[in-house]
């Protein structure tokens, strides 16, 4: 009833606020798990998709193999990549500090931009240019700090984890007239199916009995349905806003708890990438 009389804008708003908010803390249960990898992958494919099945099941109803089937090629090649990002943002947060994980997933949009002017053929204006040749030299900074510090396997996953978000932005853009919802939750399988393969030990002892629950429910499952729904009532540009939350509450959650401190060059470079997605987005919902 209380979404009921609210605008679009304060509908999306507030769908992607939670969204993210309920993503913060991610980054900070995955430190504090003591699982090893690929359980911890299994469970975050596997809870989440449980749980996102059985709304999609309850929202389409008898529609629901219908929709599962209409995702076409192009939902399966979303899932793959679905999956792929998935594995690569753990392997990230697990081989380098938060911040630069973070930082490298915020640039998902710009890979975006970037990847549409080739393949969609959806030219960039100049201002979307200069945002993507400030991120990338930004992100080049870091990643030459990360070198000295031996911390550059985790930044290149990052980095291909932000690629496979912005592949799938331009699936969803090339396939506008599907519904691929249920190719996430298909991802979300596959990550689990995948990781079932490594896993030794599917044992939650300690603390992962609360933690790792908690974070494929909360952290994962909530947000992805939040964040999906959101762009229906507001643009991707200001969807694009509420993510840098996350770069920057996720790092605090770190720093406070375990006081993993991010590098001078990290914080140096990922000020100016937050600082330009932000202006970039502001401008493009103040054009719309």
């Amino acid at each position: 009833m209380f979404m009921r009389n609210l605008s679009d804008q304060k509908k999306g708003s507030l769908l992607a606020f939670i969204g993210v908010l309920f993503i913060t803390p991610d980054s900070l249960l995955i430190r504090l798990s003591e699982i090893e990898t690929w359980g911890l992958l299994f469970y975050r494919g596997f809870i989440p998709f449980i749980a996102v099945l059985l709304g999609l099941i309850l929202f389409y109803r008898s529609n629901f193999f219908k929709a599962l089937l209409n995702i076409g090629y192009t939902g399966i090649f979303y899932a793959i990549s679905f999956s792929v990002c998935n594995v690569t943002f753990i392997i990230s947060i697990q081989n380098t500090n938060v911040a630069n994980t973070l930082i490298m997933v915020a640039m998902a949009p710009m890979l975006s931009a970037f990847l549409g002017a080739f393949f969609l053929k959806e030219i960039p204006d100049k201002k979307t240019w200069f945002a993507i040749i400030i991120t990338f030299l930004s992100v080049t900074y870091i990643f030459y700090d990360s070198v000295k510090l031996g911390n550059i396997i985790g930044d290149i996953f990052g980095f291909i984890t932000a690629l496979g978000l912005a592949i799938n932005a331009n699936l969803a853009r090339y396939a506008k007239d599907r519904d691929l919802v249920p190719a996430a939750v298909i991802g979300k399988l596959g990550t689990a199916a995948f990781a079932f393969i490594f896993v030794k030990n599917f044992s939650l002892i300690n603390t992962d009995i609360i933690i790792v629950p908690l974070m494929c429910i909360m952290c994962v499952a909530i947000p992805f349905v939040l964040v999906t729904i959101a762009p229906r009532y507001i643009t991707a540009a200001e969807v694009n806003l509420f993510f840098l939350l996350e770069v920057i509450v996720g790092p605090i959650w770190v720093w406070m708890v375990i006081s993993e401190k991010p590098s001078l060059e990290t914080i140096l470079g990922g000020t100016v990438i937050i600082i330009t997605i932000g202006l970039h987005s502001f401008l493009a919902i103040k054009k719309t």
